[in-house]
């Protein structure tokens, strides 16, 4: 395939070459006026004479002649029975060559003549062939009409399920589409047919396009690859002829597998709504896949694979059965599932004896496995940097911290003042989140600078979560309200900072979801608030003006409510907060376990570290339970 490649490229270039030339040649003036010139016999005997022309070339049996003068420009003419022509050609030292046929310097005028006609015929015969050609899906004009998909051996993929870890129940759906391919009589003999197209839903980072390299590597069969982005061009036709090429290819090479990356670019629902933006190129390309689908033959052996994140906008006429008929869900891992992705991830990585996986699993819930193998790389990369033989779990503490919180900008000044305002705030939400019922536990607090917050509080989870209660979201809320109430409290209503931008967007959105999205509300009751596309509904659109006020009003009341709690709560409890603070300017950052004995009156370590890094580790990672305070 390769070479195919580099045979197109070639030609490509040939036939551009090819274009230039002739394009300079048919308007180079000079090449059909001056250096083909008609000159009277008297005139080249002249020129003879002045001594300027220096060849001639001679016909046998005919008067014509042609030449060549000093300055390089070609002329023709022709000759009567001059007998002295000759003595006059070698007095002034003219080469002459005799041609033996009679026609020659008439037929080499013409060929000089015609020649870039022919290149320019030849280039539009050329170039209309392609255009043919691009329409059955060989290519188009120039290869713009070929699929760009990419093509794997089953030698060349050295992936199998040993090397994808965390989504076993995905894994299973998929064991039939392999047996199919390595044996697909054993489902013809019962008149069985294989899915034609298999979909993979699931977030980004959850390992849908390392499962379907597994399943062609775990079938040993061909396995052609592209991205939905590449079908599609600013020409209206393009696309449904690279689908074309594309299924044209795997039928040439069945069994096979063909993945579609992304497909919701050119799978999204046809519904003529400008929220979609309508695309001819688009719908044209999703009908040609459409047709090619319908088209397969189940013996074929062709399997298509497809991923998304957003199977919500896929056309239906998609999703039938017959075409995508199968769908798989490919979810966040779990806690066994996530040690079972590190495991795979540090078979290449020297670790310490007091690395215990099953600890880090526990302590990444709702990590996907592209962030644990990213979290993997940098704990190697800080082990690296202070010359460690093996990674520690220390160096997968601060990884994860670096992983969730971006990296710390040690090196950011900040002024007394700005420290002070700092440590009061994420004091406050350190405080909320032990006084409030349902709060995650706090890992970590900190007031140096990570990524643009000039400090946060980060509050994990003990174990996965599936749904969350309605008073863990008021919590939550909370939680995110602590930071400006403590502003408010040590420093009065106007001295408050913009630090809680962050903190006001989170507590906002969670109360309007309550209310909108989750049937929260008394009010409203057990209604949701979105259309079927996801977009909420507008004042004046399918919610009349009073229900939007009301709905307004509720996610006020939810906000307003929550904020007196909280100020209640810092008042009550001024002097922890007063501590908690003291301390935080002291040492920058501390524990969850610090600060719980802070608040009991316990004394603390005046450094921290990690005793126990496995039982530190453990308090768990969902990046979303960071309240942090902004730039």
């Amino acid at each position: 395939m390769k070479n195919n490649m580099k045979k197109n490229n070639l030609i490509k270039w040939i036939v551009f070459a090819l274009f230039l030339i002739v394009s300079a040649t048919i308007f180079d003036s000079d090449f059909l006026s001056e250096k083909q010139k008609d000159l009277s016999y008297s005139s080249f005997i002249k020129s003879v004479e002045k001594d300027e022309v220096k060849n001639v070339l001679l016909a046998t049996k005919s008067p014509k002649l042609m030449g060549a003068t000093k300055e390089g420009k070609i002329f023709k003419t022709t000759a009567p029975n001059d007998s002295n022509m000759i003595e006059k050609l070698l007095k002034n030292n003219v080469e002459i060559n005799v041609a033996s046929d009679s026609d020659s310097i008439g037929w080499l005028a013409s060929i000089i003549h015609w020649i870039p006609m022919l290149l320019l015929v030849g280039l539009i015969i050329y170039a209309s062939r392609q255009m043919q050609s691009g329409r059955g899906g060989a290519g188009g004009a120039l290869g713009i009409g070929k699929a760009k998909t990419k093509m794997f051996q089953p030698k060349k993929i050295n992936i199998t399920f040993k090397d994808v870890a965390g989504i076993d129940e995905a894994k299973q759906e998929l064991e039939e589409v392999i047996d199919f391919l390595k044996a697909p009589q054993k489902f013809q003999r019962l008149g069985g047919k294989i899915p034609r197209g298999v979909l993979l839903v699931g977030d980004p980072g959850n390992g849908k396009t390392l499962l379907a390299k597994a399943i062609a590597g775990e079938a040993s069969v061909p396995f052609f690859s592209i991205s939905g982005s590449d079908f599609v061009e600013v020409f209206v036709g393009v696309g449904a002829s690279r689908v074309r090429d594309m299924f044209e290819n795997a039928k040439k090479h069945a069994p096979c597998i063909v993945f579609i990356d992304e497909i919701d670019a050119i799978g999204k629902r046809r519904d003529g709504s400008a929220r979609n933006g309508g695309n001819d190129e688009r719908e044209q390309t999703l009908n040609q896949l459409l047709v090619e689908m319908d088209g397969f033959e189940e013996s074929q052996g062709v399997i298509i694979l497809a991923a998304t994140n957003r199977s919500d906008v896929l056309d239906p006429a998609l999703l039938r059965p017959g075409r995508f008929d199968r769908r798989i869900v490919v979810q966040y891992p779990d806690m066994c599932g996530r040690e079972k992705i590190l495991n795979v991830h540090i078979k290449n990585v020297p670790v310490a004896p007091d690395v215990d996986l099953k600890t880090v699993a526990r302590g990444t819930p709702g990590f996907s496995g592209a962030e644990l193998a990213n979290l993997v790389n940098e704990a190697a990369l800080f082990a690296a940097r202070s010359n460690k033989l093996s990674v520690t779990m220390k160096d997968f503490e601060i990884a994860k911290d670096k992983v969730m919180m971006g990296t710390a900008r040690k090196s950011m000044s900040m002024t007394e003042e700005e420290k002070k305002f700092t440590a009061y705030h994420e004091a406050g939400h350190a405080l909320v989140a032990l006084l409030v019922p349902k709060s995650d536990p706090i890992h970590k607090v900190t007031i140096v600078p990570h990524g643009s917050a000039l400090g946060m509080v980060v509050r994990l989870p003990e174990k996965d979560k599936i749904s969350v209660s309605k008073s863990e979201l008021l919590s939550n809320i909370k939680v995110a309200m602590g930071g400006r109430v403590a502003e408010e409290i040590a420093f009065g209503d106007s001295n408050i900072t913009t630090g809680a931008s962050s903190d006001i967007k989170q507590a906002t959105n969670i109360a309007k979801q309550m209310i909108i999205n989750w049937g929260m509300s008394e009010k409203l009751g057990f209604r949701s608030f979105y259309d079927s596309n996801g977009y909420y509904f507008d004042a004046g659109d399918q919610v009349s003006q009073k229900m939007a006020e009301t709905i307004d009003s509720e996610i006020n009341d939810i906000i307003s409510t929550s904020y007196k709690v909280v100020k209640d709560l810092i008042a009550e409890h001024q002097d922890k907060l007063e501590k908690i603070a003291t301390k935080l300017i002291e040492m920058e950052t501390l524990t969850g376990r610090d600060v719980q004995k802070i608040f009991n009156n316990e004394e603390i370590d005046s450094v921290i570290e990690f005793a126990d890094p496995a039982k530190e580790f453990a308090l768990g990672g969902l990046p979303n339970n960071i309240d942090e305070q902004n730039d």
